[in-house]
């Protein structure tokens, strides 16, 4: 969350064109793009955590 609320704080017209974006993708592909966000996060704190 700490990410998310830095790219709102720093960048926030951005985040708003990344949204509008996102809203015209396929449901399809915003799933599969959730899903690889999911698993890149869990690698990540995994690799972190040791």
């Amino acid at each position: 969350m700490v990410i998310e609320g830095l790219m709102l704080a720093a960048f926030p017209r951005l985040v708003e064109r990344a949204a509008l974006h996102l809203s015209t993708l396929p449901v399809e592909v915003r799933r599969v793009g959730g899903i690889f966000a999911l698993a890149t996060g869990v690698l990540l704190v995994w690799f972190v955590r040791g």
